[in-house]
């Protein structure tokens, strides 16, 4: 016996229920719009990068998008390489978007890789400066495939840092030098990475404003303990009166007080360190007392800028917003928040469900809500 035929209009509303959810859920269907590899520009082996990783990754899970994570080392001429091989790439096998961090200004060479390619691009961690002005232009303009950038606020995260690593000495009445100042030394990141610049302006910002401190000497650690941990030795003798060290990254903050220990002294004790990067390592120091003073959360910048262009890949513009967008990520890290910002962020791919922050599957959503303070309250 003949089945009897299925009403056209039943079919309709069928193939627009699976479609419909082939949206919501990121299927199969748009899969290739929200294929992404992200260019990190760190180590493999390095804490604070790994972890950015981690987040992207979590926020492709939640997101149901995929993300191709490759690692230069730390080296821009790799950063550039991987760029090339990404745009040399059948048509079929390249991704939609491509994440990079404008670290040692690789940002121009990978723009222009990615522009012949026609693949969109986006920056995240660090974006644009004044000096790379005039070479790129805004995004959409020189280069139309540059959606815009994604940054945290890294002024103000140098600036929070030296300012409680100075009121810390201050509180412990350490003895200062022969003119009655505190004596203070910098182990600052790289020359020309944004983000690490900006982190350096902060810090001289709180500096001035002091009044009681003398900047001895601002030296580049390049983000590594054991070149962090060379220059501490040397500044030690070459500044004897120094007791304070702000540093750009934890691992450098580890790097100066080993050579701080391996002279007999006790780190938070007769010496004050600041670090930036929430790492495990570096909240357990703050917890024990040997770090001053911490700030962190910017690791999510990367997962951020996965909900962005989520949210672009289904005709949600972020350009509402602006296109070079800044967002305070950074929370100064005391011992009364250690433990929730552990318990809220210490593992974001077990915690943080980031289709929350998408605009197109929350339509009353109108302003993106990156600040990591929320996460937290």
């Amino acid at each position: 016996m003949a089945l009897p035929p299925v009403p056209l209009v039943s079919l309709l509303q069928k193939c627009w229920r699976l479609c419909l959810l082939a949206f919501l859920l990121g299927g199969p269907a748009y899969g290739a719009a929200q294929s992404v590899v992200f260019i990190n520009p760190g180590r493999s082996s390095e804490v604070y990068w790994h972890t950015a990783s981690e987040a992207m990754e979590s926020a492709a899970r939640s997101l149901r998008m995929s993300l191709e994570v490759r690692y230069a080392e730390r080296n821009p001429l790799q950063a550039i390489a991987i760029a090339r091989e990404i745009a040399a790439r059948p048509s079929g096998s390249r991704p939609r978007f491509v994440i990079l961090s404008n670290d040692h200004s690789v940002a121009p060479e990978i723009l222009r890789t990615l522009e012949a390619a026609r693949i969109d691009s986006l920056m995240a961690f660090s974006g644009v400066p004044d000096s790379q002005r005039d070479a790129l232009g805004r995004p959409r303009e020189k280069f139309r495939h540059w959606l815009g950038s994604l940054e945290p606020q890294a002024q103000e995260a140098g600036y929070m840092t030296a300012k409680a690593l100075i009121e810390a000495a201050r509180e412990s009445r350490i003895v200062g030098g022969k003119d009655g100042k505190l004596h203070m030394l910098a182990i600052a990141g790289d020359r020309s990475t944004p983000s690490s610049l900006a982190r350096n302006e902060g810090m001289r910002k709180a500096v001035a404003e002091a009044g009681d401190v003398l900047l001895e000497q601002e030296v580049y650690g390049e983000w590594r303990r054991d070149r962090a941990a060379e220059q501490m030795r040397v500044l030690m003798l070459r500044y004897p009166e120094a007791r304070l060290v702000w540093s750009g990254n934890d691992d450098m903050a580890f790097g100066a007080m080993d050579a701080w220990r391996a002279r007999g002294g006790s780190p938070g004790r007769d010496g004050f360190f600041s670090a930036i990067n929430t790492s495990a390592a570096a909240l357990a120091a703050m917890r024990s007392g040997e770090l001053a003073a911490l700030a962190g959360g910017h690791y999510l910048a990367g997962a951020w800028a996965m909900v962005m262009l989520y949210d672009y890949a289904h005709g949600r513009d972020f350009s509402s917003e602006g296109l070079e967008l800044q967002r305070p990520m950074f929370v100064l890290v005391d011992p009364l928040l250690i433990d929730r910002f552990e318990q809220r962020l210490g593992a974001p791919h077990k915690l943080l469900d980031f289709r929350k922050y998408s605009k197109v599957l929350n339509s009353r959503l109108k302003v993106y809500g990156f600040e990591t303070d929320r996460l937290l309250r």
